[in-house]
């Protein structure tokens, strides 16, 4: 066990290395003119003024729910609630400062085309990314390995109420977060485009448009900080949820203490392992002779997934091996085979979830081709068209998610669910990159805009913006699909917790 703790927090650590090595890099980078750098500092100050305020509203509502909880739960419950809203705030706090200061330096690196514009912006997207996962496990980690070194005796019972403490913490954190970052980015967006396209008749991003610098804001604190907060909290509260689920499933007398002791740990190990891979994924992204921006991107996240399934494969290869079978207190049994294959799923749902997602999102496809078409005919055809698109879109994903519940419950039960939903949230890290490069990109070329730089500069950071638009739809999408795995194991663990606390209750769902 002792060398499964080492590889967790030695992954976080990797994690949190690489980001603040990659922010150097990105910070080092030229950032541009006088002016360049005075409209990078108004969106960093409104940025900032917005976190600040949010934050401070969020803490004095999160005091009174430290003290409820200290008081009614125990000191062990508030401050893992204590630790799983600081690190969910400063994931997605941290990356937003990366992101603010990275604009710029990506509009003056689009001076020397699309490979120099994309090396800074996805940088800045993969600090964000690698603080999510990177945070996310050292903070549920090495709280468990405090918990358990303390406990005493074989009852893990108040050990895992202290980790769901962490993860609504966390959860609080990502309710204000992505909820007022979202409404506050697409309230500045529309408001923006309303008073320059429509009564104003100027570009998007004119200059003379004071909605722009808020426009720019939004993106930041929705889809950077908010996303980031969002998907902290879902890493965090799976990761927990499975651990629950192992404390239920295998307990003596059908199971060692041993064994249960591995299955704790293994959702800990695969975001580990997953870690490594991600941050092995980020040197696939290159530009090719093509100048493909999203195949670049996609070359990361496959080369993640590829090695994700063979690094998986052999950690539970070398912790449970593939044919012993790990018998459960239902009466049934699994093999290490089975928790690959459930692993493996998951790996498939977001798999397909990203590639359903970018071909509704994507300009190279039918259904935003069709928009752009209805488009040509007034306004009246582009929204029929566009909510029929958007309802066509939900059912392919659904179906994805519906295929992955079934088929990891059919290979491994509700346990193997919540190996399936970890492995889709390890892969965090590499997704979060790809969102956080959303905002960088959009900020990139209002700069380039406002600053009236050359027009070939904004050709190039349209294009790098084109597919952070793609992006950030892809994680949404990640975001619903992991987040559908993920209930279902809370659920479990709840209906499962209830049989705990009251054995005498007929619990049929």
């Amino acid at each position: 066990m002792t060398s499964l703790y080492f590889l967790v927090i030695a992954c976080g650590v990797l994690a949190l290395a690489y980001g603040w090595f990659t922010s150097r890099q990105v910070l080092a980078a030229n950032a541009g003119s006088t002016r360049m750098q005075e409209i990078s500092g108004a969106i960093q100050l409104g940025a900032r003024a917005y976190l600040n305020r949010q934050y401070r509203t969020i803490a004095a509502v999160g005091v009174v729910v430290l003290i409820i909880l200290g008081l009614t739960l125990g000191l062990r419950v508030a401050i893992g609630y204590l630790i799983g809203a600081v690190l969910s705030g400063a994931a997605g706090y941290i990356g937003m400062n990366v992101s603010v200061r990275a604009n710029v330096r990506t509009a003056q690196a689009a001076r020397s085309g699309l490979k120099a514009g994309l090396a800074i912006a996805f940088k800045a997207g993969a600090v964000t990314g690698l603080l999510v996962v990177g945070l996310g496990l050292l903070g549920v980690g090495i709280y468990y390995f405090i918990l358990r070194a303390t406990a005493s005796g074989n009852d893990l019972r108040p050990v895992l109420e202290a980790m769901v403490g962490l993860s609504f913490g966390a959860s609080l954190i990502s309710i204000f977060a992505r909820l007022g970052g979202g409404i506050f980015t697409k309230g500045a967006d529309v408001g923006a485009d309303l008073v320059g396209k429509v009564e104003a008749g100027i570009p998007e991003d004119d200059p003379r448009n004071p909605a722009v610098i808020a426009d720019n804001v939004g993106d930041n604190v929705g889809d950077c900080a908010g996303m980031a907060a969002d998907l902290f909290e879902t890493y965090a509260v799976t990761i927990v949820a499975t651990m629950l689920l192992a404390a239920i499933f295998f307990t003596p007398p059908q199971a060692t203490f041993a064994l249960r002791d591995k299955l704790l740990v293994l959702p800990l190990a695969i975001g580990a392992v997953c870690i490594a891979t991600s941050v092995i994924g980020t040197f696939f992204v290159r530009i090719g002779a093509d100048n493909g921006i999203m195949r670049a991107l996609y070359k990361g996240l496959i080369a993640t997934g590829i090695l994700s399934i063979i690094a998986i494969g052999i950690l539970i290869y070398l912790m449970l091996g593939f044919s012993d079978p790990l018998p459960m207190s239902t009466g049934t049994s699994v093999t290490g085979a089975d928790l690959w294959l459930c692993a493996i799923i998951g790996l498939a749902v977001t798999g397909f979830i990203v590639w359903i997602t970018e071909y509704y999102t994507g300009t190279d496809y039918r259904p935003v081709r069709s928009i752009a078409r209805s488009s040509t005919t007034g306004h009246g055809t582009n929204v029929i068209q566009g909510l029929a698109v958007s309802m066509e879109a939900t059912a392919l994903p659904v179906i994805v998610i519906c295929f992955g519940i079934i088929a990891s419950f059919l290979v491994a039960g509700l346990f193997g669910i919540g190996i399936a939903a970890t492995t889709m949230l390890a892969l965090a890290g590499m997704i979060v990159a790809l969102d956080a490069y959303g905002p960088v990109t959009d900020n990139a070329g209002g700069i380039a805009e406002m600053a009236d730089l050359p027009r070939d500069v904004r050709r190039t950071t349209d294009a790098l913006d084109a597919v952070g638009n793609t992006t950030k739809a892809v994680t949404k999408g990640y975001a619903i699909g992991s987040a559908g795995l993920a209930s279902l194991v809370l659920f479990a663990a709840y209906t499962e917790d209830l049989k705990h606390y009251f054995p005498n209750l007929d619990v049929h769902f």
